[in-house]
């Protein structure tokens, strides 16, 4: 098959498990709870998505016809020695389009593979880490993995749902949106709360970086 991916850009993680990090960000085009588009916002399962992931017009974004032309592509942007390379596949929904092969092709290019995904859809074998960011009330398909990240707070949707799932972390990470004030302090007063729950800024958001 061949990737549809919207940009490829070397930066710091900037929130989860992993902030941070140095890792090159391969975001996919395309999103199964969403178009993208602002006319569909309203009637979208995900009402709150700040990213722009439609089309393949961002920086070094394109078609790319093989998983190694792929692969060749995200390495370009590492800039630093051959150890600790990672690439964060995300988007949009990266699980529409990152298979066994592009997983085997990045792993052959060195690199860790970590996802970030709405978790509707069963993550391919392979994956290094896997964060699940759950919306609104989508079906989980992926109950496991590194980490669960909860944008908070989300209209009648409760924490408490999710921690029987299989993750080894729980992070409550503020919306950003007007209230992103109010919504910070009401995740630190959750997490105060619930201790099992921690904390994620949008560290990159904060500091200027993509």
């Amino acid at each position: 098959m061949s990737y549809a991916v919207k940009e490829i850009f070397l930066t710091l993680q900037g929130e989860g498990g992993q902030a941070g990090r140095a890792a090159v960000f391969c975001r996919f085009a395309g999103c199964n709870l969403w178009s993208g588009r602002e006319q569909d916002r309203a009637s979208a399962v995900c009402k709150f998505c700040d990213t722009d992931f439609v089309g393949m017009d961002g920086v070094n974004g394109g078609r790319f016809d093989t998983p190694q032309a792929l692969a060749r592509a995200v390495a370009a942007q590492w800039s630093g020695p051959q150890d600790g390379r990672l690439v964060v596949c995300t988007g949009g929904e990266p699980l529409l389009q990152l298979d066994e092969a592009l997983i085997e092709a990045l792993h052959a290019a060195g690199f860790s593979i970590a996802v970030e995904t709405n978790g509707t859809l069963a993550a391919p074998a392979g994956i290094d880490w896997i964060c699940v960011s759950p919306k609104a009330d989508a079906v989980l398909a992926q109950t496991s993995g590194q980490e669960l990240k909860l944008v908070y707070p989300q209209s009648g949707v409760d924490p408490a749902r999710f921690e029987h799932l299989a993750f080894e972390r729980f992070f409550l990470q503020p919306m950003d949106s007007p209230q992103r004030a109010a919504n910070t302090e009401a995740a630190i007063a959750y997490c105060l709360a619930h201790p099992r729950w921690r904390l994620s800024v949008q560290t990159h958001k904060y500091l200027g970086i993509p």
